[in-house]
C-alpha cells in the first residue's frame, strides 16, 4: 500500500491530519463503525471522564483493527463526533500521541454533536483503514 497525502495548505499537518490522503496498491478496506468507551460485554464506561473515555475508544477501535489484521498505521480517515468540542481538544494529545506514535496523519473530522447513541458517552471514534 502506498499513502501520498495531499495537502495543498499546510496548517492541518500541524494538527495531525491531512487534508487528503491518495491510498493505491490496496487489497483490503476496513469501515470500523464508530468506537466508544464501551466494556467488552456492552457497558457504558467512565461517565463524565473525557480522557478515559477517549482511551477507552482508542482501544477499542484498535480493537477492531487488530481484528482484520491491521493497526493504527492503516488507517486513512478517523471521524471523531463528541458532546463537547472544547473539553475533547483539552485531551486531544493522548489520540494525537498514539496516532503520531504509529506515524500516521489519517484524514479527519471532528464534529461537536447534541449527544451520542449510548446516553453518558462523550466521544466516538469511526474510521476508513486499508491494507
Amino acid at each position: 500500500m502506498q499513502r501520498t497525502a495531499v495537502n495543498p495548505v499546510p496548517w492541518s499537518v500541524e494538527l495531525g491530519f491531512n487534508q487528503g490522503e491518495v491510498v493505491s496498491g490496496h487489497t483490503r478496506t476496513l469501515y470500523v463503525s464508530g468506537q466508544t468507551a464501551m466494556s467488552a460485554d456492552g457497558k457504558p464506561l467512565h461517565e463524565g471522564d473525557m480522557a478515559a473515555q477517549l482511551t477507552l475508544s482508542i482501544d477499542n477501535l484498535e480493537a477492531v483493527l487488530a481484528g482484520a489484521g491491521m493497526s493504527v498505521a492503516n488507517l486513512v480517515r478517523l471521524n471523531v463526533y463528541t458532546t463537547d468540542v472544547d473539553l475533547l481538544l483539552r485531551h486531544y494529545g493522548g489520540l494525537a500521541a498514539r496516532l503520531g506514535a504509529a506515524g500516521v496523519a489519517p484524514t479527519s473530522t471532528l464534529l461537536g454533536v447534541a449527544r451520542l447513541a449510548v446516553p453518558g458517552q462523550l466521544v466516538e471514534l469511526e474510521g476508513t483503514a486499508v491494507a
